[in-house]
């Protein structure tokens, strides 16, 4: 079953999730991207790419609760880096959720696809997914690579990497302490819907993108770059 990607929907897919166990879920992601360093993989990347000396904006596709991008306003606070931050997500009771958990009001959030992004704002410099991909089909995949290289601006994905470790290493972990019946299914599902290395590159190749890099980070993550047409 590892061998090709899982075409199983995940129930956080789903248009009808309950508010509360919505929300139950985002913390418990919250907690998990912590604590399996996960978010690591995100600001390993932003360190090398984002300058010191000009504000930039950051668009977060698939923003959900909003969490990467309040540590992402934490972390640039830290590094002295300028960072305009975007959230955009289709659910709307998400956008809520993100709304009300803003500390400063910095933050802009959109409900609506990221491919509209263009009608918010003019422009962006870098576009970050974070266990947003392995939602998606191949085709729309190579369609989000694609995005981003029209628009000449830096792509950052950190996902999951699909092998029989992560996936009975998370589900016994979630079965184990979760108490989202959202997170029990669709973490391990997650992992079943992640990609390998040769996908990727596949990937990456069919949307045309031509500078590029993939790495192996921690706790079975790929940190996948793409610079853009030059």
């Amino acid at each position: 079953m590892f061998k090709h990607r899982s075409t199983q929907k995940e129930l956080l897919d789903a248009v009808d999730i309950p508010e509360k166990d919505l929300f139950q879920n985002l913390k418990e992601l919250d907690f998990i991207n912590h604590w399996l360093g996960g978010y690591a993989v995100s600001f390993n990347a932003l360190k090398d790419l984002l300058p010191r000396d000009k504000a930039l904006c950051v668009v977060d596709i698939g923003s959900g609760g909003g969490d990467t991008l309040l540590r992402m306003e934490s972390w640039a606070q830290q590094q002295g880096i300028d960072l305009k931050l975007v959230g955009i997500d289709q659910k709307e009771v998400c956008i809520q959720y993100a709304e009300s958990r803003q500390r400063s009001g910095n933050i802009q959030y959109f409900c609506d696809d990221y491919r509209n992004i263009g009608q918010y704002i003019t422009h962006f410099d870098l576009i970050h997914a974070s266990l947003f991909c392995h939602h998606l089909s191949h085709t729309e995949m190579v369609d989000l690579v694609r995005f981003a290289c029209e628009r000449k601006c830096i792509l950052v994905i950190n996902d999951l990497e699909r092998n029989a470790l992560a996936y009975w290493s998370i589900k016994v972990l979630t079965w184990l302490f979760s108490s989202s019946y959202l997170v029990k299914n669709d973490a391990p599902l997650s992992v079943l819907r992640g990609f390998k290395r040769v996908e990727w590159k596949k990937i990456l190749q069919q949307a045309g993108a031509q500078h590029y890099r993939i790495k192996n980070k921690w706790a079975f993550r790929h940190q996948v770059i793409v610079y853009g047409k030059q």
